[in-house]
């Protein structure tokens, strides 16, 4: 059945894009466009906006850079906010964020399929209730969409506590439990320094090579720093200026069983997308001893775990501190714009968009700075061909008698 049939049950017609995702990549987009003069309407598949800062991130949180390379466009966090703002205070923002632009996505709206028609021109939107309808798609749903969960021989057969960092909220579960915490980024070190705190005994996998930088350089955060040093410097050098400064600061993390990459912090950022840890206290833990460091998985048992190194050890609980990635290729059909991890396959800085419409914002790998940036681009370009394409928005909800259950027109 062709999409443009009226007979066809259940779709809304949306004047201005339909964007899939209520984070704040949705919130930024929507609130450019709103101040372009272009309406929108957000399709989120729970109930709140930024749902992963909401139900899936632990109570200790705080942004790990400084608060004015995490806001986002036209509206400033708050003057009396902390340089750091801890989780509820990013929340409140964004909840701030939305309320200031009269954003009110649509919530509970799980979209199953997404693809354009070329018959007539849109791209369908389904969800469990409806079928949307826009001229134009804007993919907000991002990097870190899903939880990911991986495959280790034997972690079926473990009889204690397993979750997912996406599931901990706190070091009070674990007291006086020894955790195998799997996974040392940013994530892995916050939970193990957490539990550590709440006197459990975490014992944290380090299966590859990773970058340890200190969040803050003579007082200055680090990210500040590169981002000055990059007006002047080649990457590279810039790279091998934080590495000797961390190496002063932190010393040799190669001995505590934490090995650097060959290449550096942000050239690696760029090219894999792999974030540098900011220490905020975990690795003065590791030197300690009170965090033990760990080599690969190689099984999970009954009981614990049996390490690479022929070493086996006894575990309460397990955490999986091994991030989380797109979901877009589950939903998003007829296209190659994507890879099959559902990245944009077209790079930084021009993968925010692509053909028929379709828009991406805050696949950069470059945090809130890359979302700002690609939010400015879409909403510039839409509202240019938006002074076209409104007359025959009004004429075609006109000319089709659009009521409230079968249309949306802004």
């Amino acid at each position: 059945m062709g999409c443009c049939k009226e007979e066809e049950p259940k779709w809304l017609w949306v004047n201005g894009p339909i964007i899939v995702g209520a984070g704040p990549s949705g919130l930024a987009v929507s609130a450019c466009l709103k101040e372009n003069g272009v309406p929108s309407l957000i399709l989120e598949r729970s109930d709140c906006i930024a749902s992963l800062w909401q139900q899936k991130t632990y109570d200790r949180l705080k942004l790990h850079l400084p608060k004015q390379f995490c806001q986002l466009p036209l509206f400033d966090f708050p003057e009396n906010f902390p340089k750091y703002p801890t989780k509820h205070q990013f929340i409140s923002y964004l909840e701030s964020y939305a309320k200031h632009f009269s954003i009110t996505p649509k919530f509970k709206q799980s979209v199953k399929v997404a693809e354009f028609d070329g018959v007539c021109g849109f791209w369908r939107v389904q969800t469990q209730d409806f079928q949307y309808l826009s001229k134009w798609l804007i993919v907000a749903t991002g990097e870190n969409a899903e939880a990911v969960i991986p495959e280790i021989p034997g972690i079926d057969k473990f009889k204690g506590r397993l979750m997912h960092t996406s599931v901990y909220k706190s070091g009070t579960e674990f007291i006086n439990q020894r955790v195998l915490v799997i996974g040392c980024g940013n994530s892995g070190m916050e939970v193990s320094l957490d539990l550590c705190r709440h006197n459990a005994i975490p014992h944290m996998v380090v299966r590859n090579s990773v970058h340890i930088l200190p969040r803050e350089m003579l007082g200055i955060s680090t990210f500040s720093i590169a981002m000055a040093l990059l007006k002047w410097m080649p990457l590279r050098i810039v790279d091998k200026l934080l590495l000797l400064v961390a190496n002063l600061t932190l010393g040799s993390t190669d001995k505590l069983g934490l090995r650097r990459p060959k290449t550096g912090p942000l050239e690696l950022k760029n090219a894999t997308g792999k974030t540098p840890v900011l220490d905020v206290g975990a690795l003065s833990q590791i030197k300690t001893g009170k965090i033990q460091i760990m080599p690969g998985v190689k099984e999970i048992t009954k009981i614990g775990a049996k390490f690479l190194d022929g070493k086996e050890g006894e575990f309460d609980s397990i955490i999986l501190a091994t991030g989380y990635k797109s979901n877009v290729p589950s939903w998003f059909k007829g296209s190659d714009f994507f890879t099959e991890q559902g990245m944009p396959k077209t790079p930084f800085p021009n993968g925010w968009k692509g053909e028929n419409g379709l828009y991406t914002v805050g696949f950069t790998r470059r945090g809130i700075l890359g979302t700002a940036n690609d939010a400015k681009n879409i909403a510039r370009d839409i509202s240019e061909q938006w002074r076209e394409f409104k007359g025959f928005c009004k004429n075609f909800c006109t000319t089709k008698n659009l009521s409230d259950n079968q249309g949306i027109c802004f």
